[in-house]
């Protein structure tokens, strides 16, 4: 058994995180920390949990944590790992942030787009960026994996088949995402109220996203350029789910099957990857689930390509994709743990 324990466990990532580790079957969960409900059983705070995650809630204290625990899932908002995660840790026990604080290889993109400064720079060139379907080999030897974001989880799996293989101009590179309220996390904002949001969608984020450098970078890395896209993403009146919408126009030459041929070489035998082809994807389908699903179209009056990803913002996107980490760093089985379809199709 993996002894895990869980920093910020109370948030909607970090209470994801425990209902699915809860029923993996190689875990035990040692530690819980949320500095709001320190002394409060979990599940006082997440009723539905009765029985299945009874541990109080400790006040957070990482140093101690490592000495307990094989793996430790930190959700925390953005700053604050870096202030905590230091070289002593991490020869103690695998660190898995959810947060921002070590996706970014550059600490001064890093401090640009996030406005605080980074505490532990020299841990940067340890971290592996945990997109399980383009990283797993780094992720099994690594210590310290920065767990993607949610938008960028979505953006990059969507698109990187295409630039992978050169199929794609650039610098032409747009992404539409929207994205369900969980996305805001669980602390009060008057932007994320049910009154502010219900029967309403909107864009925010416009031109500064912070998921920005971190699509740029990642799909950087595979054609080794820059490249500098667009990325606008939107609040949906949902609960969880991500849809992205991602247009480029296509290199002379390039048609439909160069596009189908390019996902299938690249996501096959993806167990968390469904390929839809021309059928479009939704994100009820992928609700609940590990699941990333893709499908592209080819408008041949504008040579452009769209191709549209869709993932559970919570699971693929933050807390499942934490346990997929987890899963390829102690070799126990990459689906082990992890809901690849919907209970329901309704």
């Amino acid at each position: 058994m993996v002894n895990v324990g869980i920093i910020g466990a109370t948030g909607y990532a970090g209470a994801q995180l425990v209902y699915l580790l809860s029923h993996h079957p190689a875990v035990s969960i040692m530690y819980l920390a949320s500095h709001s409900y320190v002394g409060k059983r979990f599940s006082d705070i997440y009723p539905s949990m009765k029985g299945l995650c009874d541990l109080t809630l400790e006040e957070e204290n990482l140093e101690e944590a490592s000495y307990k625990c094989s793996v430790l899932f930190l959700a925390l908002p953005h700053g604050m790992a870096s202030k905590k995660v230091n070289a002593d840790i991490l020869s103690r026990c695998v660190i898995i942030d959810l947060g921002a604080d070590y996706r970014l290889s550059d600490a001064s993109t890093y401090e640009s787009w996030y406005k605080t400064e980074h505490f532990s720079k020299e841990l940067l060139s340890s971290s592996v960026y945990g997109l399980c379907e383009l990283y797993r080999e780094k992720i099994a030897t690594s210590n310290l994996i920065a767990n993607p974001g949610c938008y960028t989880t979505c953006s990059i799996l969507t698109l990187a088949p295409l630039v992978g293989e050169h199929l794609l101009d650039t610098s032409s590179i747009i992404i539409d995402a929207a994205s369900g309220v969980t996305g805001a996390g669980r602390s009060e904002k008057i932007d994320s109220l049910f009154c502010e949001c219900n029967e309403s969608f909107k864009a925010y984020g416009v031109t500064n996203h912070r998921h920005t450098p971190e699509i740029e970078q990642e799909l950087s890395h595979l054609v080794q350029e820059t490249i500098v896209l667009q990325f606008t993403p939107h609040l949906v009146p949902m609960n969880r789910g991500i849809l992205a919408t991602c247009y480029a126009n296509l290199k002379d030459g390039v048609g439909e099957e160069d596009i189908e041929s390019a996902y299938h070489k690249w996501y096959a035998s993806e167990a968390f990857i469904r390929l839809l082809g021309s059928k479009l994807p939704e994100t009820r389908f992928v609700k609940g689930t590990n699941t990333c699903d893709i499908a592209w179209k080819v408008d041949k009056r504008t040579n452009r390509v769209i191709a549209f990803g869709a993932i559970d913002n919570l699971i693929k996107g933050a807390a499942g994709q934490a346990v997929q980490n987890m899963n390829i760093r102690f070799n126990l089985g990459e689906t082990t743990g992890l809901p690849a379809n919907v209970e329901s199709p309704l």
